[in-house]
């Protein structure tokens, strides 16, 4: 404004007293010079006239004021030349390059973002007005953050063709410390019993990282109404805040809070009552309502009843209902009586279901997981029900919604999902490295969203040290639109135990299955299963745990000839899915058990039961800190006879354990009962007429045993862990979802209850202790560690950084494992 009065002071001075001896004049020219960046046209268009128009000052004026609206000109002044009006104008700079140095509580997109909404961007003119007001702001916000002593300075840097760049200069410095904070007028509770519940902390020990010892204007304002509930749940219901005083010191680096408080008395509820329309749900809104006469008036309890009333109406489609309790106070009894008065409004319906950020999925494969129906009245319950469903798809990130009412119509509304999908595909790759076993590989693909169909396609080649295989699978979730399931695999492996960590031997596989899975309500789901597989086993080094089987199966003239196994096998199993997200759960739960039996004319005959169960412990509110444990047991065994001897589980059925995804810590499969060869002893003897040594054997009570540091399995098998999920340091929230970071403890072990190990006592004792320590059902394994686990597009991929803490002799510890193609 003070430059269009000078401006205008120009104008005036300029055109004299000679120039006004008529009050008006008509032009015949306009000029504006100084011009740059601004077009003629451009300019011409903000002035209120054109040529042959009848002037006075007045007009003149008019058109000062209209140019510099426009907000091109930084100085503008007017010439009269006879008939010609001449303007010469400075043009504001324009912004060649906005940056920002010692920010860290601001972080450079946020300050972004603020100086555009303030018209502050690259490319456009530059009013020194708002960058005034700006920087003010700026410290405004660090002031409110306890950072009195913070200053920002805007540095503007002049360049060739009228450019300026701007560097907005950060000196936060620290924020103020709390030395104290007092309560005043407190005599019921002690200030320690209140301010325990406060955010906002002083005199803090050395170990409490995570103290909020800084003040935060907004912090203190929130642990003001934190206060207020703690005395209005206990029944105070005349308590209040009176004052706060907040004091700062000389340097600006401390402050005292006082707050004072006035307690006021107890009060009991004397009356619940409801009024208004409570849309035919009369009974039912009473049975919820969880407020009792003569108890001591409760805050929380209060908020919490109309929240129960609200989400009750909102079921039905009554998605805006007012409710609100209204307290009529007695100060002379000290009682309340509450009266709940409801306003359902309308009943909403839902006019369209959209989704926007699926690139990949098909609409309808989202839509196959809705519960609120377009049409029917909008229900919270089916909406949030629609939102758990879909954030437990594999292949979506995050999903959020909203309700957007239908303009012009009351009772109509759009809801509109908003998805993020993640990579649905895998590279499945792995890399680790063992003190025995050294370098490790294998590779495969996995697309959990093929095609954008939902539907899940494997196809893995595994060419691991000791494994070759091959295998393809595919899964329709919903083969029928009412959620059953269709899979089928097919898959051949080659298997070299001996490189394994297993005793020596090869088993060559191939088979094919079929499984049915059928949705028994919005949580648990049954599957049937039916395979057929082929085993062929070879070079196979007997030992104690394995003979029985070996002598039922093998050709006595023949004991190194393959032996083959057909088998045909059922399989049934339930789940209960609880999570709230398919990837990277925080809160939930997730139970499966399952069975499997060969069928009678199978070669072999044995069943096998699993158990697996995790559960999610949300220890705060955004669930970014939680506690996971989980528990996975498994028992097998054979079933029925074969001539005089009962059938036995086959040994390449064994349970195993070891590895990224059962024992970290622990080197592939290594965990779990050693091999016993018993071998006859020997003594010398005399020399047979052609020459040839002689000998005999000392019989079975002589025979001496040897333990071997390969593990074998067992037909039990137990396995637990906790980890604490946290927030992975470093690294920004919105990677929350697609990187995970935890630190854990896995116990477990495998055993062998049908192998009788005090047959073995009185042949080595120092070698039965050693058999009996992989095999006593009371020993265990344990490790400790660190894992990331990240969402690349590649596929999941698990970094693990893993400590044995009790092993036994002979176990193979691996410290560091990489894997990709699943989480943990």
């Amino acid at each position: 404004m003070m430059i269009k009065k000078i401006a205008l002071a120009v104008l005036l001075g300029t055109l004299g007293s000679s120039a006004y001896a008529s009050d008006e004049f008509q032009v015949e020219d306009i000029q504006i010079k100084g011009l740059q960046r601004v077009a003629l046209g451009a300019a011409l268009t903000h002035i209120p006239f054109n040529v042959g128009d009848t002037l006075n000052e007045f007009r003149i004026s008019q058109s000062i004021k209209s140019l510099y609206k426009s907000g091109h000109f930084n100085n503008i002044e007017v010439y009269r030349d006879g008939e010609r009006i001449i303007y010469r104008v400075t043009e504001r700079e324009t912004i060649s390059e906005i940056t920002f140095e010692d920010n860290s509580d601001l972080k450079d997109e946020q300050l972004t973002e603020s100086l555009d909404s303030s018209g502050i961007r690259v490319g456009e003119t530059l009013d020194r007005t708002v960058i005034s007001g700006l920087e003010t702001g700026l410290e405004d916000f660090y002031h409110s953050v306890g950072k009195y002593n913070a200053n920002v300075k805007a540095e503007i840097t002049h360049l060739p063709r009228n450019r300026v760049n701007l560097k907005l200069i950060f000196d936060e410095g620290d924020a103020a410390a709390i030395e104290q904070i007092n309560l005043v007028g407190n005599e019921v509770f002690t200030d320690e019993e209140v301010l325990k519940n406060i955010e906002l902390t002083y005199d803090s020990p050395w170990w409490n990282f995570m103290a909020q010892d800084r003040y935060q204007k907004q912090t203190l304002q929130g642990d003001m109404e934190t206060i207020e509930s703690f005395y209005l749940d206990r029944g105070y219901l005349r308590f209040k805040v009176d004052s706060t005083q907040v004091s700062m010191t000389p340097d600006k680096k401390a402050v005292y809070i006082a707050l004072n408080v006035s307690e006021g008395e107890q009060y009991t509820v004397s009356e619940v009552d409801f009024v208004g329309d409570m849309a035919g749900f009369e009974n039912a809104i009473r049975a919820i309502n969880p407020l009792r006469e003569d108890k001591l008036y409760n805050g929380a309890e209060v908020t919490y009843t109309e929240d129960t009333i609200s989400r009750f109406l909102g079921r039905f489609g009554y998605a805006y209902p007012k409710v609100t309790t209204i307290p009529e106070i007695n100060d002379e009894d000290k009682t309340v009586k509450l009266s709940i008065s409801i306003d359902p409004g309308k009943r909403i319906y839902v006019n369209r279901v959209n989704f926007k950020g699926n690139h990949v999925t098909a609409d309808r494969v989202l839509r196959r997981e809705l519960r609120q129906m377009e049409g029917a009245w909008l229900s919270n319950s089916l909406v949030e029900g629609s939102k758990a469903r879909l954030s437990r798809l594999p292949y979506l990130e995050s999903v959020e919604f909203e309700t957007n009412q239908i303009p012009g119509e009351e009772d109509l509304v759009n809801v509109d999902f908003d998805v993020k999908e993640q990579p649905s595909g895998s590279f499945t790759a792995g890399v680790g490295y063992g003190s025995q076993t050294k370098l490790s590989l294998n590779a495969g693909i996995q697309q959990n969203n093929f095609l954008g169909t939902g539907n899940r396609l494997a196809f893995n080649i595994n060419t691991v040290s000791y494994s070759r295989a091959l295998s393809i699978s595919y899964t329709d979730p919903y083969f029928t639109v009412d959620g059953i399931s269709l899979g089928g695999s097919i898959y051949y492996n080659e298997f070299d135990a001996g490189s394994a960590n297993l005793v020596e031997y090869e088993n060559k596989t191939y088979g094919v299955g079929l499984n049915l899975g059928f949705p028994i309500n919005e949580y648990v789901r049954v599957n049937f299963g039916l395979g057929y597989k082929s085993n062929g086993i070879t070079r196979l080094q007997t030992y104690e745990q394995i003979q029985k089987f070996y002598d039922l199966y093998s050709d006595p003239e023949n004991p190194d000839a393959k032996l083959e196994f057909e088998t045909f096998d059922l399989s049934a199993g339930i789940s209960r899915v609880t999570l709230n997200r398919g990837t990277f759960p925080s809160a939930g739960s997730q139970q499966s058990f399952s069975a499997k039996m060969t069928t009678p004319n199978s070669d072999t005959q044995f069943f096998k039961l699993n158990l697996d169960t995790k559960w999610y412990f949300p220890i705060t509110r955004d669930t970014r800190w939680t506690v996971l444990t989980r528990f996975e047991a498994g028992y097998a065994n054979g079933y029925g006879s074969i001539g005089a001897s009962d059938q036995i589980l086959p040994f390449w059925e064994n349970f195993r354990a070891g590895g990224s995804d059962t024992l970290r810590g622990f080197e592939t499969n290594i965990v779990g009962p050693r091999a016993i060869f018993r071998q006859p002893t020997t003594i010398g003897g005399t020399p047979d007429p052609v020459g040839s040594g002689g000998g005999c054997c000392l019989g079975i009570d002589h025979d001496f045993v040897t333990v071997s540091n390969r593990s074998v399995g067992g037909n039990a098998l137990a396995i637990g862990g906790v980890e604490l999920i946290f927030p992975t340091p470093f690294l920004d929230e919105g990677y929350s979802n697609s990187v995970r970071s935890s630190i854990f403890v896995d116990v477990g072990n495998v055993w062998d209850t049908e192998f009788n190990m005090d047959d073995y006592r009185d042949l080595a004792e120092s070698e039965f202790e050693k058999v009996s320590d992989f095999s006593d059902p009371g020993s265990y394994r344990s490790s400790a560690g660190l894992s990331v686990q990240w969402i690349s597009p590649m596929g999941p991929m698990i970094f693990s950084f893993a400590k044995a803490l009790k092993k036994e002799d002979g176990d193979d510890t691996s410290f560091f494992s990489f894997n990709i193609g699943k989480t943990f």
